[in-house]
């Protein structure tokens, strides 16, 4: 009598058998996996980490550039005058008496009907002599207007309507140009005709002259100065100060500039929260983490930086730049100073009184730890031989080695799977074969038996 198959001749769920098999032969690779995700977390977080001492490096680079740390503030005695400071400035005080406003020239021609010639050709002469020739398409007041405005001849036209003509009933215009830019540098004369002679002046009213812009400083004093400038801006009045003015003043006004104690704290501060962003990443990858194991009892896992002597010796390098004497004297006389929990704290009432009390010692200590900072965390981030660098190649390196041994894993499992396919199918084969000898066995034995109990 044959066996009793379930969709095989064996009777055995080889799909399931195999896929076991398969699933212990696999231990292998999902090791190697499991180390691809370990290593891939390991090197994701050396980048960022990497990332945040970089950009603390550059904050240092820039912090120990000569001027740095001079900063100032500036402030005038009256709002009809703006004092801003750059490079170069230095605490001082200024007495200035603003005397004249710059204007810019502006000419307006008669009231007219049409230009009296047509196609008008004007020449434009600027204050430094040079000519631009102006041909508009027609007499039209709106291609005069277009050709000088496209001339880039420094002045600017416009259309103004001047009523009706009396006689005729025909709007008038008026032509207004004005100059592009203030001061007698802008002023222009406009003449009829062309050519290295123009011809005659063209007939306009002068509604303002191109003036510069003047103040006196030190006013009724022995020392009475006059400045000028072409636009109501005095660009570095004094080295580092520019004064911008608004209005005409009757009384000196006067320009303070002090030195911006508040500005180099917030330098001081940037840098120290800079520096406490890599050193909380850091924490942040070092903590426990707690999980239940499959046997319900606890697992403690610690993080991806928790014995990593690399990092260690990273965020000492940085503590200790922070942290180390100046001088002789501890950074927390600056208001610079290392908590219980190996983080840096900025103390920005502490480094005001500093300031207030010493400020070339209190600079000097900054200067050296942006420096100390600077070398530290570039030692730890050159993108050519830093210490995280060479550690993120050894990582990526190891990640791809792995990664072509998952591959050569995928390789040699596919084969055994293949090989423990075949070896069952040729299983069922040898067992289809000794079933139908059986199944015939059995049918002649059966004749036989009813042949003898006849």
């Amino acid at each position: 009598m044959g066996i009793s198959l379930d969709g095989l001749v064996s009777g055995l769920n080889t799909a399931e058998l195999i896929k076991s098999l398969m699933a212990v032969e696999a231990i292998p690779q999902n090791i190697l996996q499991n180390k691809y995700t370990s290593t891939q977390n390991y090197l994701k977080a050396l980048q960022s980490l990497n990332t945040s001492v970089a950009a603390l490096a550059e904050l240092g680079k820039k912090g120990m550039k000569p001027d740095a740390l001079e900063l100032y503030t500036a402030k005038s005695s009256h709002e009809s005058a703006t004092v801003t400071v750059g490079t170069g400035a230095g605490a001082t005080q200024l007495d200035v008496t603003v005397e004249k406003l710059a204007t810019a020239q502006q000419l307006v021609t008669a009231p007219m009907t049409a230009w009296p010639s047509d196609p008008p050709v004007l020449t434009i002469k600027a204050a430094d002599g040079s000519l631009k020739e102006i041909t508009a398409d027609s007499s039209s007041f709106e291609d005069i207007v277009s050709a000088i405005n496209a001339a880039d001849a420094g002045v600017q036209a416009t259309r103004i309507a001047a009523g009706v003509d009396a006689g005729t009933g025909e709007t008038t215009y008026r032509l207004q140009l004005t100059a592009k830019e203030s001061g007698a540098a802008g002023g222009f004369t406009i003449f009829n005709g062309s050519g290295a002679v123009p011809g005659s002046e063209l007939a306009a009213t002068t509604i303002r002259s191109g003036e510069d812009a003047s103040v006196t400083l030190w006013k009724g004093t022995p020392a009475e100065q006059v400045v000028t400038s072409s636009s109501n801006t005095f660009t570095d009045l004094m080295p580092g100060v520019s004064l911008s003015v608004t209005a005409i003043s009757t009384a000196p006004i006067t320009i303070t500039v002090a030195r911006d104690d508040a500005a180099i704290g917030k330098v001081a501060e940037s840098l120290i929260d800079k520096l406490n962003e890599a050193l909380e990443f850091i924490g942040s990858k070092r903590t426990l983490t707690t999980t239940t194991g499959s046997d319900g009892k606890p697992v403690v896992t610690g993080g991806v930086f928790s014995s990593d002597s690399t990092v260690r010796d990273v965020e000492q390098r940085l503590l200790n730049a922070a942290s180390a004497p100046i001088d002789g004297r501890s950074p927390s006389e600056f208001g610079i100073s290392i908590t219980k929990g190996g983080r840096m704290e900025f103390d920005a009432e502490k480094f005001a009184k500093s300031m207030a009390a010493d400020p070339g010692a209190t600079q000097r200590a900054l200067t050296v730890i942006t420096t100390r900072l600077e070398e530290a965390a570039r030692i730890s981030s050159d993108k050519y031989d830093g210490q995280l660098t060479n550690k993120i190649t050894g990582q990526t390196s190891l990640s791809k080695d792995i990664t072509e041994q998952i591959a050569n894993w995928d390789r040699r499992l596919e084969l055994r799977e293949a090989t423990l396919k075949r070896t069952y199918s040729a299983l069922e084969v040898q067992l289809s074969k000794l079933n139908a000898q059986s199944s015939w066995i059995g049918s002649q034995l059966a004749g036989l038996n009813s042949g003898n109990s006849q």
